[in-house]
């Protein structure tokens, strides 16, 4: 019977042993005892901290459309508290992170309506220009979205100046700019090509009345030499070279438009009253540029 006792009893101290090693296991496999805990209470019982911390857990496991979804949950479970100010920044962000552009903006001006004096208010504001700047990678697309980009850049820079968003919203701004003369310069050049040389000069004049801040103004007075050469108009060609000469002389352009003149026994000098006749004056001002 003593031996009977000993084995029932060892076998009892073996089950309690595994009953321990296997709650340890579980709490320790789950990440965490609010995590575990998270898995099994609905979030609309849940503090905001809790159901915060999961929304950056999913952040940082690169699930940030999850993240954005429990990020918006605290804001909508306790939508008074400080933790919803920053659960709505963090959507604004999660939803940038899955280029989900559309929420990520509508989530940043939420941010904007409610926190105008926060302290992230320029970042929400960024956030929102981001939405737009991000998707006019090509030049060939439609450029609605790179003027909307321009405007929601410009109220970062004149808004929040001293912000630490400021100077990259600056390059960004440049950026889009330069996007909007390439896209002018394209249709200008398919119009050359096909001979259509009023059109062509109305996209290069653009350029050079529009965006001649930008890197594509040299080419856009080459392109108006030939376009007005092509037209007969000598005199307007010999301007644009002229302008091209004294802003841009080291440049490839400048060489090409001086060849053409030369070949029609011209040279690059203001002449005639025509529209560059004033870009001349105001280069020779000092103004254009």
């Amino acid at each position: 019977m003593k031996r009977g006792r000993g084995v029932l009893g060892s076998g009892i101290k073996a089950g309690l042993a595994l009953c321990l090693l296997l709650s340890v296991s579980a709490c320790g496999g789950g990440g965490g005892w609010w995590n575990r805990g998270n898995d099994e209470v609905p979030l609309e019982e849940m503090d905001a901290q809790p159901i915060y911390q999961q929304a950056e857990a999913a952040l940082e496991d690169g699930n940030a459309d999850r993240a954005a979804e429990l990020f918006l949950e605290v804001e909508r479970l306790h939508p008074y508290s400080d933790w919803a100010r920053r659960a709505l920044i963090m959507a604004t962000y999660a939803y940038h992170q899955d280029q989900d552009y559309e929420n990520s903006r509508a989530t940043a001006q939420r941010f904007l309506d409610f926190y105008p004096a926060d302290e992230d208010a320029a970042y929400a504001q960024y956030l929102l220009a981001l939405s737009y700047y991000d998707q006019i990678d090509q030049v060939g697309r439609d450029q609605g979205l790179t003027y909307q980009a321009l405007q929601a850049l410009r109220v970062v820079i004149e808004r929040y100046p001293d912000s630490e968003y400021a100077a990259s919203a600056i390059l960004k701004f440049d950026v889009a700019f330069d996007h909007l003369a390439g896209k002018e310069m394209e249709i200008g050049r398919y119009y050359l090509r096909r001979q259509n040389y009023v059109a062509a000069i109305n996209r290069f004049r653009a350029v050079v009345e529009q965006f001649q801040t930008t890197s594509h103004t040299p080419e856009a007075l080459l392109r108006l030499v030939e376009s007005y050469l092509a037209l007969g108009l000598p005199q307007e060609a010999q301007t644009a070279a002229a302008i091209l000469g004294h802003n841009f002389q080291s440049s490839p352009f400048y060489d090409d438009a001086f060849r053409l003149l030369n070949n029609q026994d011209l040279a690059p000098e203001a002449a005639g009253e025509s529209w560059l006749r004033e870009i001349w004056q105001q280069t020779v001002r000092g103004e254009w540029l």
